[in-house]
C-alpha cells in the first residue's frame, strides 16, 4: 500500500477542520478528492506528505508511519517518495525548464539529464529545456511542474487543483499528461479538484466532509 490514512482528525485551535478520515491508496491508483471550499482538502494533502501536523489518527507513507519520524526523516522521505503538483506551478524563474525539472534528482544526488529530457518529451515539452519559465504559457508551466514531480519516480504524487488556473482545453491536455505519466510509472496519484473533467479519469472519487470521507455520489438530475 502506497498510502494509508486512518481516522485522521485535524483542528486549528478549537476549530475542527475534518475528522475520522480514512483511506488507502494502492500503487498506481488515481484517487480524486472533492469537497466544498474550506473543508480542508489542501490540508489533508499536506498531512499525507507529513508537511502538516494532525491531532489524532495516523498516516503511513510507503511503509513508514509518519508520526514516528522526526522532521528531518520526514523531509528525506518526501524527497524520495513524494512528488507535488500545485495550482500555482511553483517553478523557479531563474532556472531554465530542464534545470527546474532536474531539481529533485539533484537533491537526491542522482543527476540524470537523459531522464529529464525523456520526461520533457513525454509531457510535450521536448526541445524547450533551455527556455526560462517566463517564456512559457500557463499550460506549459504546469507540464514543467508535472515533469519535475515525476522525474525521480516517486511512489506518490499529490496534486492540488493543478488545472485551476487553466482554460478548459489546456486543462484537458495537462490532465492527459498527468494521468499518462503516473500510469506509466506506476505512481499513486491523489488529486484535489473541483473539476468534473479531472475526476472523470480517476479510479475513485471521494468526497471530503467535516465528519470524514466517503465515495462521491454525483448529483441526481431530476426526471423531466
Amino acid at each position: 500500500m502506497t498510502l494509508r490514512v486512518q481516522n485522521l482528525s485535524k483542528r486549528y485551535g478549537s476549530t475542527p477542520v475534518f475528522a475520522n478520515v480514512s483511506l488507502d491508496v494502492a500503487p498506481g491508483e488515481f484517487v480524486a478528492i472533492v469537497g466544498e471550499s474550506g473543508v480542508g482538502k489542501s490540508t489533508l494533502l499536506n498531512c499525507m506528505a507529513g508537511l502538516d501536523h494532525w491531532d489524532s489518527g495516523s498516516v503511513q507513507l510507503a511503509g513508514h508511519d509518519l508520526a514516528t519520524l522526526n522532521d528531518d526523516a520526514r523531509a528525506l522521505l518526501r524527497r524520495e517518495a513524494v512528488g507535488f503538483v500545485f495550482q500555482a506551478f511553483h517553478v523557479l524563474p531563474h532556472l531554465d525548464v530542464a534545470q527546474n525539472v532536474a531539481l529533485p534528482l539533484l537533491l537526491l544526488n542522482r543527476p540524470d539529464p537523459a531522464q529529464v529530457e525523456a520526461l520533457l518529451e513525454a509531457v510535450g515539452l521536448g526541445g524547450l529545456g533551455t527556455r526560462l519559465p517566463q517564456q512559457l504559457s500557463g499550460g506549459q508551466l504546469q507540464r514543467v511542474a508535472i515533469a519535475r514531480a515525476l522525474v525521480h519516480q516517486p511512489a506518490l504524487l499529490l496534486a492540488d487543483e493543478p488545472t485551476g488556473n487553466l482554460d478548459p482545453t489546456t486543462a484537458a491536455k495537462v490532465m492527459d499528461a498527468l494521468v499518462a505519466q503516473t500510469r506509466q510509472h506506476g505512481t499513486a496519484l491523489v488529486l484535489v479538484t473541483h473539476s468534473l473533467a479531472a475526476t472523470a479519469q480517476a479510479d475513485r472519487v471521494l468526497h471530503l466532509r467535516a465528519d470524514g470521507i466517503a465515495p462521491h455520489l454525483p448529483a441526481q438530475v431530476p426526471s423531466p
